[in-house]
């Protein structure tokens, strides 16, 4: 069930990103004209960050339902940024963090 919440959460973590790659590349243009340039590039690099994001939380949810060793101390780590992205990434942060550290979740 984590797992499938995490390709959830990644996926729409994934929409935010694209949008920005796709509006504010060197090609589009929806900022008016007296907007400095580096202002583009800012957002375009806040989109693949926000794709960055996403891709690893994929990793993690894929690496959860295949019962990977490295996934579990993944997972974690991202349970723990994913506290402060308020509300539906702090409830997946919380639910993380209550089903993968108790030793019970090492099996």
């Amino acid at each position: 069930m984590l797992a499938i919440l995490w390709f959830a959460i990644s996926t729409f973590r994934m929409i935010p990103g694209l949008v920005l790659v796709t509006m504010f590349g060197v090609i589009s243009r929806f900022l008016p004209p007296d907007v400095p340039a580096f202002v583009f590039w800012i957002l375009e690099w806040i989109g693949f960050a926000f794709i960055a994001g996403a891709g690893v939380g994929l990793i993690a949810g894929w690496g959860l339902l295949e019962r990977k060793p490295w996934a579990r101390t993944l997972t974690i780590v991202l349970g723990c940024f994913s506290l402060f992205d308020v509300p539906f990434g702090t409830a997946l942060g919380v639910y993380t963090l209550w089903v993968l550290l108790p030793a019970q979740s090492l099996d």
